[in-house]
């Protein structure tokens, strides 16, 4: 049997090394269009390459997946964050389970995942074939013969082939495989952060929030977690996990929109109220510059003062129910103009891709083209910041590699 494994990546790899360990007897060659194979693994999660996550449960696993979810459930019933972690590990990479529950290599290093790959291949037998772009797929009679984008570089006959080609920015990407009859949902950016050109906020660059909820105005979306004020803009886990769940809602509203900032993480503007009455009332005599509710960071505290017009020597006693209920609006409904995204990191993440309804998800095959199956983002499979889109991508190739009919 010849498989074919298209795109040399984090799903590539382990797809090819799936199958090689089902089907020993396989002649299984990676075709990768660029110089170098596993580049995403390379810079994925700051170099520092986050396997997976360490949540607990499937339900709690599957949560994490925007566009997915329902499909990757059963999945992770086959293969999941436990087995991902034994995989590597049996394999002489040892993790370590931060306290966000992201997962990593004990090395701190994404080349520790890279050297695990290329010795498993290499103990395998696997191929390896860099700037091996692949043009088209043709099925015919079964097989599926390969055209390559270099005419000098003669067309292939496989059994089984394996797409494993990432996602992509723009629609055309996915057009050889729209000619085979895949239906695809359009692709457009998740896993963003937000750009505030006109808002003086980013001079905090740098401000953690822990537990901060962000909305955006006119729709239900929410995300909440820590924020970081950046010096273009706003980022951290809650205006990612937004960003994912509400891709396409805010392509459509061309990244131009009002976040609104809870800072306390609590929508009871009644609690707050009380909360920051009691405080002051405590502190009566101190000026409010140094009376900080809910141990805002100071930078912060003091930026939201100057919002609200007042002075940092003003003393609590000195404050009114006008100004309390203006700093409670401050703490509980900030907006601030959203004019643009920029990339998470040097990662790039895409929704959209082929449609899911094409696949068999308990074997990874297409239902359009026999002996085709699938791996990873060029599906319409997308989950938040964390090690989800590593896990879909290690869970989709493990099946896809069984090469079941």
């Amino acid at each position: 049997m010849r498989v074919a494994i298209i795109g040399g990546g984090a799903g590539g790899f382990f797809s090819a090394i799936a199958v090689k360990e089902n089907h020993p007897d396989a002649e299984v060659i990676i075709y990768e269009k660029s110089l170098k194979v596993l580049s995403k693994v390379k810079i994925s999660g700051g170099g520092r390459c986050n396997v997976t996550n360490g949540c607990d449960t499937i339900g709690e696993l599957s949560q994490a997946y925007p566009r997915g979810s329902k499909q990757l459930r059963k999945a992770f019933g086959i293969f999941n964050n436990k087995h991902t972690m034994e995989w590597f590990e049996t394999r002489g990479v040892p993790l370590v389970t931060q306290e966000d529950l992201c997962v990593f290599p004990v090395s701190q290093n994404s080349q520790s995942i890279i050297d695990c790959f290329l010795k498993e291949v290499k103990r395998l037998g696997i191929s390896v074939k860099t700037k091996h772009g692949v043009q088209s797929l043709d099925p015919s009679k079964g097989k599926l013969q390969l055209q390559f984008l270099d005419e000098n570089q003669q067309s292939e006959i496989f059994d089984k082939v394996i797409i494993a080609t990432g996602g992509h920015p723009k629609e055309k990407g996915f057009d050889w495989l729209r000619n085979l009859g895949h239906s695809i949902e359009t692709p457009v950016p998740s896993l963003f952060t937000f750009n505030m050109p006109s808002e003086s906020i980013t001079e905090l660059m740098g401000v953690v929030v822990e537990e901060a909820l962000v909305s955006i105005q006119g729709t239900k979306l929410k995300g909440n977690g820590p924020l970081l004020i950046t010096h273009w803009g706003m980022s951290g886990p809650a205006v990612l996990k937004l960003s994912a769940f509400g891709a396409r809602i805010l392509n459509e509203l061309n990244y131009d929109c009002n976040a609104q900032i809870n800072w306390v993480n609590n929508i009871n503007t009644e609690i707050v109220k009380e909360t920051v009455l009691a405080l002051f009332k405590k502190h009566s005599n101190k000026q409010i510059s140094n009376v900080r509710p809910y141990m805002l960071p100071v930078r912060l505290w003091h930026y939201l003062i100057d919002r609200c017009g007042l002075s940092k020597e003003t003393t609590c006693s000195q404050l009114g129910n006008k100004v309390i209920n203006k700093i409670v609006n401050a703490l509980t409904n900030d907006v601030y103009a959203v004019k643009g995204k920029t990339t998470f990191k040097e990662e790039f993440v895409t929704c959209g891709g082929v449609s899911l309804s094409d696949i068999n998800i308990k074997t990874m095959q297409s239902k359009v083209v026999e002996n085709l199956y699938f791996t990873g983002e060029v599906l319409d499979m997308d989950g938040i910041t964390g090690g989800f889109n590593f896990q879909a991508a290690w869970t989709t190739a493990f099946i896809a590699g069984k090469l079941l009919d």
